[in-house]
């Protein structure tokens, strides 16, 4: 649980940064991360437009560059954009000015107020110096649709088991988690609006 869903702890003394958006409305918030991705990004949109729903991506500054057609789609089709680094780095093992200097260039192509740091770890200078540019956005639920050791089942009862009003939920438009990707999504969806939830865009 402490992966797929970040402790009360964690929140109250690690980052503050947007976890959860507003509890007492039955809402959720999808967001994707490390895109855009020939093949997986465009497939993904499809899903969303299917469903009639918009979501946020978090995408790799060097991926932006390889795939400027797939970041194309994405903004054309109403969904909102967040920086994730250029080469999608741990902040913990990078000097804070190499960091926040990735982040600035990876903002010279995606034009953006929201940052998610990648595997969401940051040191204490590099948080305070983004977070003055950048509105900081983690998660409520990871599905784990990354990891080898789930399959597409684990990773939609990952999203039946933790999502709640408020939630951000990550899924991840990446060749990792394409093979359950394309099961795990449209269910997650479909039960997520059998339980009366309503999908937002971050504010």
């Amino acid at each position: 649980m402490f992966i797929e869903q970040p402790s009360g702890f964690l929140r109250l003394f690690g980052l503050k940064a947007l976890w959860r958006i507003k509890p007492e409305e039955r809402a959720v918030y999808l967001t994707f991360d490390d895109g855009p991705i020939p093949d997986i990004t465009p497939r993904v949109l499809e899903v969303l437009d299917h469903y009639g729903i918009k979501a946020t991506f978090f995408m790799v500054g060097d991926n932006v560059r390889k795939h400027p057609k797939e970041f194309e789609m994405v903004k054309a089709a109403g969904h909102r954009i967040g920086n994730h680094t250029f080469n999608h780095l741990n902040g913990l093992v990078v000097r804070s000015k190499d960091y926040v200097a990735n982040v600035h260039k990876a903002d010279a192509l995606i034009h953006s107020d929201l940052f998610r740091p990648p595997h969401g770890w940051l040191r204490n200078r590099q948080y305070h110096f983004l977070k003055r540019h950048y509105k900081l956005v983690m998660w409520d639920l990871v599905t784990r649709d990354y990891s080898k050791r789930l399959n597409a089942d684990e990773v939609f009862e990952n999203v039946k088991r933790y999502a709640r009003p408020g939630s951000i939920i990550t899924f991840h438009d990446s060749l990792r988690s394409a093979d359950k990707l394309w099961s795990a999504l449209p269910r997650s969806i479909e039960w997520l609006q059998k339980e009366g939830y309503e999908f937002k865009l971050i504010p």
